[in-house]
């Protein structure tokens, strides 16, 4: 007798009507190595070596191998994403990128993302929230801001 798979639950979707203006998303750490940045390269097909040769990052006057900026600035949206429940009802996204994420060779680094809920619009139940993304002190992100459809 063989186990049957099993289905996962699905997420519900955040309801408009349990949101407000000022809202603090609940914050998450994003951690990436070296690694993560390989594999990164490899899905995107973004090979630049500043992303995985130390000397090279560093020959170029980089202190060290930088996270690829859209790396950087897709964890920052799972905050959102898995706030909402469905990565399908983001509908807007942008961000300014500010300073790159060093990942030193033994340590990695982590990415620390808060949001909060900017606006709220009843009609549409469209909701903007800001998102704020630093890596050793540093904010990383700028004008991050993500607009989702709410239930």
């Amino acid at each position: 007798m063989s186990a049957q798979p099993s289905t996962p639950t699905p997420t519900p979707v955040r309801s408009f009507s349990d949101v407000a203006v000022g809202d603090a998303l609940p914050p998450v750490t994003v951690h990436v190595d070296r690694a993560r940045l390989v594999q990164y390269a490899g899905a995107s097909l973004d090979r630049n070596r500043i992303h995985w040769d130390e000397p090279f990052a560093k020959a170029v006057g980089l202190p060290d191998v930088i996270a690829h900026g859209m790396f950087t600035m897709g964890s920052a949206v799972t905050l959102v994403t898995d706030w909402v429940g469905d990565a399908g009802r983001v509908v807007e996204y942008g961000v300014r990128f500010t300073r790159p994420v060093v990942v030193p060779y033994d340590t990695g680094a982590d990415i620390e993302v808060s949001g909060v809920v900017k606006s709220a619009d009843p009609e549409t139940k469209r909701v903007t929230v800001e998102l704020t993304a630093t890596a050793a002190g540093e904010k990383v992100l700028g004008r991050a801001l993500a607009v989702a459809v709410l239930d």
